[in-house]
């Protein structure tokens, strides 16, 4: 069998045409690669597909031609049997009565051939929230100022935001991805290239709420006044910082050990399990061999669950519990401030993103070699904004994988995801469907799509979505497949709808009547320029100067701006200023409106311009005010107006 007869028999697309019309067919020795380092799965015998059962409603699966009867059917959680049966024809008709949850499925026929796949019983939509229609402050972390963090805004800084949007009227936060990056490579900023998502990032941490921290073990004064003043976050700066300073207060924690302190922290390495222990090994040993996993001793390039239990009796035991209790820190910090968000009646609260993969030397890779595969990257085939295509280096789930673990990974993320969140955002979205995969040395014009378990993949949202009481909303911008909005809506998936990508054919804005009631609406992202860099033409300038086709004239954007006006006035909105545009977004039927912090500031710089690492300043820059000046800044009678019933009294 050749190389692309295998990869059509896998679900692997090797020939497409991208954004700009042209055709793409995927080199062999490209090919080899992806094809290598994707699991091997036994293709079903009886079933197309895992299954999926909604709850409540009937549900049956077809049979291929293989199967003989009569067909043995049962349903299993671990040792337990949920419910059995048999077929005598090529259809199973399953109970309505099975209860929610992840099993797996054993089946045999009349020639003793058995086989499992995994089951899911979900309900039958996410959670779809339960309010009629509200606001969110969007902001990024790390750029917020104060008067006592340490050059990088911190979970404390983050109740200051609540209640700072509670005020403006707003019912919740949206966060950039707070999972944890790598401690010692503070030039890894960006928070979609994490370390693990299933952890925090520590340097949130707000050091001087850690009861242990004493001020005078670190000798700080002067460093952390330098980077209070400083226009950009210096990661390395603050991460010397902070960590030196949690090390004393791990310190001070482990000399006083008769304490409840001691008891809250066995509760938490109780909460998270043997996945804290593996992760805190994890990087323990990263410290230790100084290399990527796949380069360390042969004992542990694999997760042994045996071995990090003796690793724990060890001389390593103080570094691995150092690691555990800065994940508390952490932990509790952001709990804090969902509580607050919770104790103020707000509707959403935390907002948070989720990456769409994962460095591949890092912990989630290292813990998760069957479903994650460290050798592809997740990118995006050439297309108008970006002509070359993307290679985002991170690591993705696979289908084969995903099935073989009966999609535990991925129930997994989105369980720490929604530990503290009211709603979370999946990067994207449509990597659930399908994701475009660039094998480690080929650019990313040599790509493949690979089809991914999309129906199993939106029950287990469904089923997390609804055990958590959490929003889930798809980042669904691009090229989508046809239906594939449709289907995520079926399941109570909520759409992203960005105004700037909101256009027809001659560049008019769509009216308010295209926007989904289940979908949040924005103006822009993080990765699009803000509206006062929008309307100076800023953004095409700065992109032109590195070097970027900027996929926009000058000619282009004054006509976008002549629609931008048009559509506002259509509304009886003579204005086009920032307070006009969030006036027209508010009145969509969309139910999640969010505003972004430096739009409300008239920053023109964007947070990130995708294509660059040190050209721009991506993910370091700090807002011009600190978070007690902003609330002065902003004409808040103003803002309230524009938002209008979407609004909350003032807290």
């Amino acid at each position: 069998m050749d190389l692309f007869t295998k990869a059509k028999n896998l679900g692997l697309q090797t020939e497409f045409v991208d954004g700009q019309g042209r055709r793409h067919v995927t080199d062999a020795a490209a090919l080899k690669i992806i094809l290598d380092a994707l699991p091997m799965r036994a293709p079903y015998r009886f079933l197309e597909q895992a299954v999926v059962v909604r709850s409540g409603r009937p549900s049956r699966t077809e049979l291929k031609h293989a199967a003989t009867f009569p067909l043995r059917w049962k349903i299993v959680a671990g040792l337990k049997v949920i419910a059995q049966g048999e077929t005598h024809d090529r259809v199973i008709v399953w109970p309505m009565d099975l209860p929610e949850g992840s099993y797996r499925l054993h089946l045999t026929d009349a020639s003793a051939f058995s086989e499992e796949a995994p089951l899911i019983v979900a309900p039958p939509r996410a959670f779809g929230g339960d309010f009629d229609r509200c606001w969110l402050l969007a902001v990024q972390l790390y750029g917020i100022r104060s008067s006592r963090n340490w050059g990088i805004g911190d979970f404390t800084d983050l109740e200051g935001l609540i209640r700072l949007a509670g005020h403006l009227g707003a019912d919740g936060v949206g966060l950039n991805p707070l999972h944890a990056l790598f401690d010692d490579r503070p030039g890894d900023r960006s928070p979609y290239s994490p370390n693990s998502r299933l952890f925090l990032n520590p340097l949130y941490v707000d050091v001087d709420s850690v009861p242990e921290f004493q001020p005078s073990a670190c000798g700080r004064s002067d460093a952390i006044a330098r980077l209070r003043a400083s226009d950009i976050v210096d990661y390395a700066a603050v991460a010397e910082l902070k960590w030196r300073a949690l090390r004393s207060a791990f310190d001070a924690f482990k000399a006083n050990s008769r304490n409840k302190r001691h008891e809250e922290f066995a509760q938490f390495r109780a909460e998270r399990g043997s996945l804290l222990s593996r992760f805190a090994c994890f990087e323990m040993l990263r410290h230790k061999f100084k290399k990527p996993w796949w380069e360390w001793p042969e004992e542990w390039r694999q997760p042994d669950e045996a071995r990090c239990a003796n690793l724990r009796q060890g001389p390593d035991k103080p570094e691995i519990e150092f690691v555990e209790f800065v994940q508390w820190a952490a932990d509790r910090q952001l709990r804090s401030c969902r509580n607050l968000a919770s104790s103020l009646g707000m509707k959403v609260g935390l907002y948070l993103d989720v990456a769409v993969g994962v460095q591949s030397d890092g912990f989630d890779a290292w813990n998760e070699q069957v479903a994650i595969s460290r050798h592809l990257a997740v990118g995006a085939p050439p297309d108008s904004l970006n002509t070359a295509g993307q290679d985002w280096g991170l690591a993705g789930f696979n289908a084969a994988g995903l099935e073989i673990k009966s999609f535990e990974p991925y129930r997994e993320m989105l369980r720490a995801s929604m530990r503290y969140a009211g709603a979370i955002r999946l990067d994207h979205v449509l990597g659930l469907k399908r994701l475009y995969l660039v094998p480690h040395g080929f650019g990313p014009d040599n790509g493949v799509y690979v089809q991914m378990p999309f129906e199993a993949l939106l029950a287990a949202t469904a089923l997390e979505s609804v055990a958590h009481g959490c929003v889930v909303i798809g980042e669904d911008l691009g090229t989508v497949p046809e239906g594939f909005r449709e289907q995520m809506a079926d399941w109570g998936i909520w759409s992203y709808q960005v105004m700037m990508f909101e256009r027809d054919d001659q560049g008019r804005f769509r009216d308010i009547d295209h926007y989904a009631p289940n979908a949040l609406v924005t103006f822009n992202t993080h990765d699009l320029s803000t509206y006062a860099g929008w309307r100076s033409f800023s953004d095409l300038k700065l992109k032109r100067s590195l070097g970027i086709d900027p996929g926009e004239s000058d000619d282009a954007r004054w006509h976008a701006l002549t629609m931008l006006s048009d559509i506002l006035r259509r509304h009886g909105i003579e204005r086009h200023d920032l307070t006009a545009v969030i006036g027209f977004l508010a009145r969509t039927r969309s139910r999640l409106l969010a505003v972004s912090l430096e739009d409300l500031l008239g920053v023109v710089d964007q947070p990130n311009i995708p294509g660059t690492v040190n050209e721009h300043p991506n993910w370091r820059q700090r807002l011009p005010l600190a978070i007690d000046k902003i609330a002065a800044a902003i004409d808040v009678a103003e803002l309230r107006s524009a938002t209008g019933e979407r609004t909350r009294a003032a807290i």
